[in-house]
């Protein structure tokens, strides 16, 4: 088995962070080291906890997920960042991935696809 893959889960809503959670949790690849509530906590937990993987909300206080996606691509560019987000926020998906994200995963979220998602990032 390959090495676990590090994640933080930024979301504003404690209870999408829950969700996400629990669907990473399903598999033995992807461990949840911490989590932020915004984007400029995003950026202080990732220089703190080092991920693999940021899952990114993009409407949030403080930071977008947007600002904050630009800031740690700078000074991590290998860390993989997938923003989440809702069916109805095409441009700023096209914002986003212009601003350094390697993807995205669509709310509601789906166990299967999103995990389909995250493995491609990684190929697994």
């Amino acid at each position: 088995m390959t090495d676990v893959i590090r994640t933080l889960v930024v979301d504003d809503s404690i209870f999408m962070r829950n969700i996400l959670k629990k669907i990473l949790s399903t598999t033995n690849r992807y461990v949840v080291v911490g989590e932020a509530s915004n984007g400029k906590e995003a950026i202080e937990k990732t220089k703190e906890l080092n991920p693999n993987l940021i899952t990114m909300d993009i409407v949030m206080p403080q930071l977008t997920g947007i600002e904050a996606t630009r800031e740690i691509k700078k000074e991590f560019p290998d860390i993989k960042i997938v923003m989440c987000t809702s069916v109805d926020q095409e441009k700023k998906m096209i914002e986003a991935i212009d601003a350094g994200a390697d993807g995205y995963i669509v709310k509601p979220f789906q166990a299967p696809k999103i995990l389909e998602q995250l493995n491609k990032l990684f190929n697994v």
